[in-house]
């Protein structure tokens, strides 16, 4: 059975180059039928949607610039309802090859991942600022060290989505997708490969991401929320336990001089601080267990969702 790709592409005035990425995907991929292009022009104040419209590509727009988060999951969205049974996401910039994309959607072919990663530290990567390796580096060493997968590249924007995979995703960051995706396809139990890809160097800026610096501050905070909402019993009940064994420490010589002399002075700040970081520390912990009473709602509603989502989409 034939599968339907659609590669989306989220696109900020990118008139220079969103005609090559189209040109590059290849026509034919083995097990897949047919394959169709989505732009997402978020505001562009250029050509780029009427660069990717002569090039034979459907085209959305946003009013405004509303970011490559919004866009992504705006992308992943009318893709599903295209009928797509692979979705690719790439970059409008050239950077990634597209010839590459047939190596991207193997995997899902075969049934062996749900979604497949483009990993640049896998691959050749042509040119990459350092300030850029090392965040990339650095951010990757995070969902790792969170997540247990042996991910060298979380940050790549070339990568493929199952349908399923796709209906199971929900984005809330305001800012970007990468990172997030991980976190919750690993606490679905997602199967995510990697495959080796090249990347090329950029002429130009970035326009998606203008600054590294608050890219790794917000994207460090996205992290850091996603896995707090997926993890919250770990996260209080360890921020907790810290709180407790602090104050337990703090306390143990006031207790030890109590004993020997009856007295708490010359200890009395130290007391009062131990007894406020026990008891910070409980309520921590209790925070957590109502959270997690929380998790269970919202994974429920996510089911939910993702059954009601499947059912308008399928029903097309």
């Amino acid at each position: 059975m034939s599968m339907k790709l659609v590669i989306t592409i989220p696109a900020y005035n990118e008139e220079k180059t969103i005609g090559a990425v189209i040109r590059e995907i290849p026509g034919k991929i083995a097990g897949v039928g047919k394959a169709e292009v989505l732009v997402i022009d978020d505001g562009s104040t250029d050509s780029t949607a009427e660069a990717a419209m002569r090039e034979g590509a459907k085209v959305m727009r946003n009013i405004t610039n509303k970011g490559l988060a919004f866009s992504f999951a705006r992308g992943l969205e009318e893709a599903l309802g295209m009928g797509a049974d692979i979705i690719v996401n790439t970059d409008a910039d050239f950077q990634y090859d597209q010839s590459e994309i047939p190596a991207l959607v193997k995997p899902i072919l075969e049934g062996r991942a749900d979604i497949v990663l483009g990993s640049r530290f896998k691959g050749r990567i042509e040119y990459m600022p350092a300030q850029k390796y090392w965040g990339n580096k650095a951010m990757s060493f995070m969902v790792r060290f969170l997540t247990g997968l042996a991910i060298s590249d979380a940050q790549t924007g070339f990568r493929a989505f199952s349908r399923d995979a796709a209906l199971k995703v929900n984005i809330f960051s305001g800012y970007t997708y990468t990172q997030e995706t991980i976190l919750e396809a690993w606490e679905k139990g997602l199967t995510i490969i990697e495959v080796p890809v090249t990347f090329r160097k950029r002429d130009g800026p970035s326009r998606l991401i203008s600054s590294i610096f608050v890219y790794a501050r917000r994207a460090g905070f996205t992290v850091f929320e996603t896995y707090l909402n997926y993890k919250p019993l770990k996260v209080f009940l360890s921020i907790g336990a810290v709180l407790i064994v602090a104050g337990l420490a703090l306390g143990l010589r006031v207790l030890v001089h109590f004993l020997n002399t009856g007295l708490v002075e010359p200890y009395l700040p130290s007391a009062i601080l131990s007894s406020m970081l026990v008891i910070v520390g409980l309520q921590v912990s209790v925070i957590g267990l109502a959270a997690k009473m929380l998790q269970r709602v919202r994974v429920t509603q996510e089911r939910l969702l993702y059954e009601a989502k499947r059912a308008r989409l399928d029903g097309k």
